[in-house]
C-alpha cells in the first residue's frame, strides 16, 4: 500500500480511506518518514483487513510500532461492539498478556555501577531463561488451575509478593471470567513448569537508571527520580498461551466458516463475542493472561531475590517497589464514549498498551490523578521509555497507545544481518552488559532490528495519546 494513498490527518495521523468490503476507514498514528518506511510491509493491508470484520467501532488503529503479525498487524487496535461485534485471536497474537512490569530502587545507578557484572551473573542463575526452560515453582494440576483464575494474587499469597504489587498492576493482576475448563491439557502441560520463567526472543530483565525527567509531577507520583536504578521485566505466558492461541484459532477457522463472514484474510479468524464459542475463547485467554501476570509476578520476586544477594543488602536498602505492570497482548470487554454515549465493546491491543487518562476509574489510586502509567521498552542498545495515558487517547484510540519500538528487520534478517559479529561486544563497547543463554537470540534482537523507539515516542506524544514522563537507559540486560 503506498503512502500517497493515505489521506493526510495530521502530521502524525494518516487515514486509510474506505474500500470494499471496509466497514470503517484504517487510522495510522505514524510521521510520514514512518508511513513511507512501510510501502515494502502488509502492515497497512493488514490494518484495511482488520476494518472488515462485522461490528468494528469508528476505525481500524495502528500505532507506530506497527510490523506485520498474524492477521492483525503488531501495533493494532480494533474495538468491537459486544453484541454485533466479534473477537479474534489474531488480534491478541500468541502470547498472550505478553507485557513490561517496571520497579524502582531506592538506589541510585551510580551506586551499582561497579558490581554490574556480578548483578548480571546473579540475575542470570536466579532467573530461568531460553526456549522451553522450565522454573523452580512445580505446580500442581489444582494449584495450576488456581494460577489461571488468581493470576498475580496466586503469587502473593505464596509469598512472592504483596497487596502494593497487585494494586500497581493492572486489573489487578488478574482478568476475571477466566475459566481453566475451557484450557487443554496440552495448553496446562506446556505451562505447568514455566512460571516464573522468562522464555526467549524479545524477552528479557534490564537493569537501567532514569536518565531525563520530562514531567516531575508524574515521575514523582511513580516514584521516579533521575539517576535512579530501576528494573524492567518483558515477558508472557510462555507456551500455555501459545497454545491457548493455537487451539482457538483452530476452533475459530472452523466456526467463522458458518456464520457467513466474508473474510479477506484467514488469519482473521473470529467468532461474535456473545456467541459461545466467543465466549469461551475469552475465557480460556483471561486464564493465559492471569498466567502472564503471575509470571512477571514470580519474575519480580526472583529479582529482588537476586539483586539482595549479590549487594548484600537487605529490601529496606534495596526499597526495590513497584511502579507499573501493563500488558500489550489482550483483548478486553470495556466501556468506551461512542458518539457522546457509553457503549461497551471488546477492545483488542495487540502489540499496543493502555493509556487510560487521569481520573478514570481502571486507574490505580495512586496514579488517578496524573494518569496511568505507560511502559514503552526500546531495544537491548537504546533507552526505554515511561509514558502516560491521556484524554486523547480515551477520545481518539480507546485508551491505547505504542507498545515499544517495534521490529524493522525480520528475525531471519537480523540473524544475516549480524552474521560475523559479536552483539555482546558492540553493546559491551556502549557500556551495556548483555548475558544470553545463546548468541542467536543476540542476533535476532540486535538494536538495528527494531525501529527507533525515541520516534516512536515522539509520535505519540505528538499526536498526544500518550505524554512523556521519563527516559530509561540500559545498563545490562539479561536475555533468553
Amino acid at each position: 500500500m503506498n503512502i500517497d494513498s493515505l489521506k493526510k490527518l495530521s502530521d502524525t495521523c494518516y487515514e486509510i480511506p474506505k474500500t470494499g468490503g471496509m466497514r470503517v476507514p484504517g487510522r495510522v498514528f505514524v510521521s510520514r518518514q514512518m508511513a513511507k518506511d512501510m510501502e515494502a510491509d502488509q502492515s497497512l493491508l493488514q490494518v484495511a483487513n482488520v476494518a472488515c470484520l462485522p461490528g468494528i467501532v469508528r476505525a481500524s488503529l495502528a500505532m507506530p510500532d506497527m510490523h506485520w503479525g498474524y492477521g492483525f498487524p503488531i501495533g493494532g487496535v480494533a474495538a468491537f461492539d459486544a453484541e454485533e461485534g466479534v473477537v479474534s485471536p489474531g488480534g491478541v497474537g500468541y502470547d498472550i498478556n505478553c507485557g513490561v512490569r517496571l520497579a524502582g530502587t531506592r538506589l541510585e545507578a551510580s551506586e551499582v555501577s561497579l558490581r554490574l557484572r556480578d548483578l548480571v551473573e546473579a540475575l542470570f542463575r536466579e532467573v530461568p531463561s531460553g526456549v522451553g526452560v522450565g522454573g523452580n515453582v512445580k505446580l500442581s494440576g489444582k494449584d495450576m488451575k488456581k494460577v489461571l483464575v488468581k493470576g498475580a494474587r496466586f503469587a502473593c499469597e505464596m509469598g512472592m509478593g504483596d497487596e502494593d504489587d497487585l494494586l500497581r498492576t493492572e486489573e489487578g493482576g488478574a482478568l476475571p471470567g477466566a475459566d481453566p475448563e475451557l484450557v487443554s491439557d496440552r495448553a496446562l502441560t506446556r505451562g505447568r513448569d514455566q512460571l516464573g520463567t522468562l522464555g526467549a526472543g524479545n524477552h528479557f530483565v534490564e537493569l537501567c537508571a532514569v536518565d531525563e525527567v520530562y514531567d516531575p509531577d508524574a515521575a514523582d507520583a511513580y516514584g521516579l527520580f533521575p539517576g535512579q536504578l530501576a528494573v524492567s521485566i518483558h515477558s508472557g505466558s510462555r507456551g500455555l498461551g501459545h497454545q491457548v492461541c493455537d487451539d482457538y484459532l483452530a476452533t475459530l477457522s472452523r466456526h467463522v466458516k458458518t456464520l457467513g463472514i466474508e473474510l479477506p484474510d484467514r488469519q482473521l479468524a473470529c467468532a461474535y463475542v456473545k456467541s459461545e464459542e466467543g465466549r469461551r475463547y475469552l475465557s480460556a485467554m483471561a486464564c493465559a493472561a492471569n498466567f502472564a501476570w503471575a509470571n512477571r509476578q514470580v519474575l519480580l520476586f526472583r529479582v529482588r531475590e537476586a539483586l539482595m544477594h549479590a549487594l548484600c543488602v537487605g529490601p529496606r536498602d534495596l526499597g526495590l517497589s513497584m511502579v507499573y505492570d501493563v500488558c500489550h497482548n489482550i483483548a478486553k470487554l470495556e466501556t468506551h464514549l461512542v458518539d457522546g454515549r457509553p457503549r461497551k465493546l471488546c477492545v483488542h491491543r495487540k502489540g499496543a498498551t493502555r493509556a487510560f487518562a487521569p481520573g478514570h476509574p481502571a486507574v490505580c489510586e495512586p496514579y488517578r490523578a496524573v494518569g496511568q502509567p505507560v511502559l514503552v521498552p526500546g531495544d537491548m542498545g537504546t533507552c526505554s521509555y515511561v509514558l502516560k495515558g491521556s484524554e486523547t487517547a480515551m477520545a481518539e484510540t480507546f485508551g491505547s497507545t505504542c507498545h515499544g519500538a517495534g521490529r524493522r528487520l525480520s528475525r531471519s534478517a537480523a540473524m544475516k544481518k549480524a552474521r560475523g559479529r559479536r552483539i555482546d561486544r558492540e553493546l559491551a563497547d556502549k557500556g551495556i552488559l548483555v548475558r544470553a543463554a545463546g548468541r542467536g537470540t543476540l542476533a535476532e534482537e540486535m538494536p538495528e532490528a527494531y525501529k527507533d523507539v525515541s520516534q516512536v515516542v515522539e509520535v505519540v506524544h505528538a499526536a498526544g495519546i500518550s505524554t512523556r514522563v521519563a527516559r530509561l537507559v540500559p545498563l545490562a540486560v539479561i536475555k533468553g
